[in-house]
């Protein structure tokens, strides 16, 4: 299934569609930890199968779905039979719509969808791959447009049921919708400048809230703090980067957004449990 791996990078392949690539996958085969730029979508139809990704394992049976955020690196093993849709589309499709790009920067590495916890959700996602199935293999006019549809909804429906709820974050009903499209905007802003020396002050401000309403209300929407949040997001850059061997630990703590190697390597031992030379090992 992978076609282009360059050390963990795998470059996409668009074929059949373009902006699409859709496998149906039936082989027995492992594939080595890896990332590419493009969000995956893996539901198994016949017997189990078992992604691995931030030292988690998530093993999805027939139906469930797995959703791997974009530069995630993960790994796949395979059962000796069975088969699975793996969907792959370009990520610039997603962030062509500004408020479903930021909501999904507040997801998980990895969204394991199964039939018991999601019982609402996990049928309607499975329909939904399987007519984009239908509709990647046939001649129909506007097929790629359809696909795109379909998707889109299914993005959508995850990101209201996974990302942070409007309705938790603490302000009368008619401002909740206001402060999670504005805490959505602040994420997405975060993603964009993580490298950058930002604080809290400066965000709060930007955002048109004091200090101490700012924290609070980014905490309600993300769950996390402003700082462990920007942590974060420097942490997934660095683990990128150190997939590339060329790349010395100062570089990665520089382009990371840390102020030193030192600091740097405390806060990845802090979220990842290991340094940035044994995670290094690791992955090698």
């Amino acid at each position: 299934m992978i076609e282009t791996l360059n050390g963990f990078h795998e470059t996409v392949n668009f074929r059949d569609r373009p902006m699409f690539r859709l496998y149906h996958n039936d082989e027995a085969t492992d594939y080595p930890p890896h990332w590419h730029s493009n969000m995956e979508i893996i539901m198994p139809l016949k017997n189990w199968y078992l992604v691995e990704c931030n030292d988690r394992k998530y093993r999805l049976m027939e139906g469930e779905i797995a959703l791997i955020s974009s530069c995630a690196i993960h790994t796949l093993h395979a059962p000796d039979s069975g088969e699975r849709l793996i969907l792959q589309p370009d990520y610039s499709l997603v962030s062509r719509l500004p408020e479903l790009s930021s909501y999904m920067t507040l997801l998980s590495p990895v969204i394991f969808i199964t039939r018991k916890k999601d019982s609402d959700l996990a049928p309607r996602l499975q329909e939904l791959m399987l007519s984009i199935e239908r509709e990647y293999g046939s001649k129909n006019p506007l097929a790629g447009e359809s696909i795109y549809s379909m998707l889109i909804k299914m993005l959508v429906m995850v990101g209201r049921k996974y990302s942070a709820s409007a309705d938790s974050i603490d302000v009368s009903r008619g401002k909740q919708q206001e402060y999670a499209e504005k805490f959505a905007s602040v994420c997405s802003y975060i993603s964009a400048h993580f490298a950058e020396d930002l604080s809290l002050e400066e965000t709060a401000e930007r955002s048109g809230f004091s200090k101490y309403h700012f924290s609070r209300l980014f905490k309600q929407f993300t769950g996390k703090t402003f700082y462990r949040y920007v942590n974060m997001k420097r942490i997934e850059n660095a683990e990128m980067l150190l997939t590339e061997p060329s790349a010395s630990i100062t570089e990665i703590a520089v382009k990371s957004g840390f102020s030193s190697p030192p600091a740097f390597v405390r806060m990845f031992k802090l979220i990842k449990g290991c340094t940035p030379t044994e995670f290094r090992k690791m992955h090698d």
